[in-house]
């Protein structure tokens, strides 16, 4: 603590000593009432805001908020005194920074494999808190009827981004199109296709190009999102992985919170509005009866992504 300065010698004598303004302690005030604030701002843009009526406001963030489940959605949650304010993303390498950074609450559009992909990436420890649905990923074609009919020497457009390329090359390889080194992994690329072994070649494209390759190519496999987007019926696809295998556990769709918010009881009633079957029917309606709902709990989900950073490390180092 500061000593107090002697008064100045001009004083003059017989008159009190005029009172000093104790600066440091005044700064002191301040810096605490600023961090105060901040702290306030902070809980609140962490937690969600509440209202003086007892309401909550969770905002999350998705690339669907177009979908026709989201009206449903948010009335059941209103119901529940929870106003979910809808964030949409154009692209998916948004959500995860802006959950990250505290701009939204939780987020709704990826797989346990794309955010373990972002998580180790970025060092960071997003967690999923609830499952939602897995949906297949399928080989279409507008020039063959059936996986036999592709020619040998054919080829097919894949997604370029990591996750989907790799899972698009098993989905190659249970057709029996193609044969990858040493089995494949949900980290495979066309570098470990086996040509000698397979009968196509493949070309990979980005996502959103797969569909308007189909003419050009004997098959694209798509993404349902894009498949549904580009008018493709989900029935005449030539093949598709099986969401049921066990194999499909890495794409299993969550809904994702920040790590210290794994356990908030309104995010976990926000995930429990989504399995209410007036919001699920209207998913499963909207893909065209490919989505398949998944109910794992928490801790499932979060061992699997273990699992998956594990290959992840191994495959980098």
């Amino acid at each position: 603590m500061s000593e107090q300065s002697s008064p100045p010698e001009s004083t003059p004598p017989g008159l009190p000593e005029k009172p000093k303004r104790n600066r440091g302690l005044l700064t002191g005030i301040a810096v605490v009432v600023v961090l105060a604030v901040a702290a306030v701002v902070v809980f609140f843009a962490t937690r969600g805001s509440d209202t003086a009526d007892g309401r909550t406001t969770v905002r999350i963030g998705t690339t669907e908020a177009s979908a026709e489940y989201w009206p449903t959605f948010k009335e059941l949650a209103a119901q529940q005194n929870i106003d979910l304010q809808v964030v949409s993303f154009s692209d998916y390498t948004q959500a995860n920074p802006a959950l990250s950074q505290n701009r939204i609450d939780l987020n709704l559009f990826q797989h346990l494999l794309f955010l373990t992909n972002y998580n180790v990436a970025n060092n960071d420890t997003l967690t999923p808190i609830s499952s939602t649905y897995i949906v297949p990923l399928s080989l279409y074609s507008r020039k063959h009827n059936a996986v036999a009919d592709i020619p040998a020497g054919g080829t097919i457009a894949i997604p370029n981004d990591p996750t989907n390329q790799a899972r698009a090359l098993l989905v190659l390889q249970k057709a029996k199109l193609i044969t990858l080194k040493g089995g494949g992994n949900v980290l495979s690329t066309p570098a470990e296709i086996d040509k000698a072994a397979s009968k196509v070649t493949v070309t990979p494209v980005d996502a959103a190009q797969t569909v308007a390759s189909l003419p050009s190519v004997d098959g694209s496999v798509v993404n349902n999102n894009f498949a549904l987007n580009g008018g493709l019926d989900p029935s005449k696809a030539l093949f598709g992985d099986d969401p049921a295998d066990p194999s499909a556990e890495p794409y299993i769709n969550a809904i994702v919170a920040r790590a210290a918010d794994k356990d908030n009881p309104v995010y976990a009633k926000v995930a429990e509005i989504y399995k209410d079957s007036r919001v699920a029917d209207k998913v499963k309606a909207e893909s065209k009866g490919t989505a398949v709902l998944v109910n794992r709990p928490a801790a499932d989900l979060t061992a699997i992504a273990g699992r998956l950073a594990g290959t992840i490390r191994a495959g980098r180092s």
